[in-house]
């Protein structure tokens, strides 16, 4: 075992999906400052509408056991912009105790 052994910030990244590009590049900025970074799922090839209501369960849970196991949440909120779901992981991460940041300020 590695006496060196360094713990790393965990951060989770909460927001609509639509601003992908935003958080692959948040996410690369957190990393190569030293923390692991747990994001959505991006789904590529199937659209939000096409994913069936189990499937979509099991993917919010996945994401507030995410949540579970980070320090801290950073939202990315373009333009102000903060969903429904969004909105329910920063609820949830508060009631966890965990810091939360976001990408723009809030009004």
């Amino acid at each position: 075992m590695n006496s060196n052994k360094h713990t790393y910030n965990i951060i989770t990244l909460c927001g609509s999906i639509k601003f992908k590009d935003e958080f692959i590049k948040v996410q690369e900025k957190f990393t190569l400052d030293g923390n692991i970074v747990l994001i959505p799922n991006f789904f590529n090839n199937i659209k939000k509408e096409n994913i069936d209501k189990k499937t979509k369960q099991m993917l919010d849970e996945m994401h507030k056991q995410k949540i579970d196991m980070c320090n801290e949440i950073y939202v990315i909120n373009v333009g102000g912009y903060i969903g429904e779901s969004t909105k329910t992981e920063i609820e949830y991460a508060k009631v966890k105790g965990k810091k939360i940041s976001y990408l723009e300020s809030i009004k």
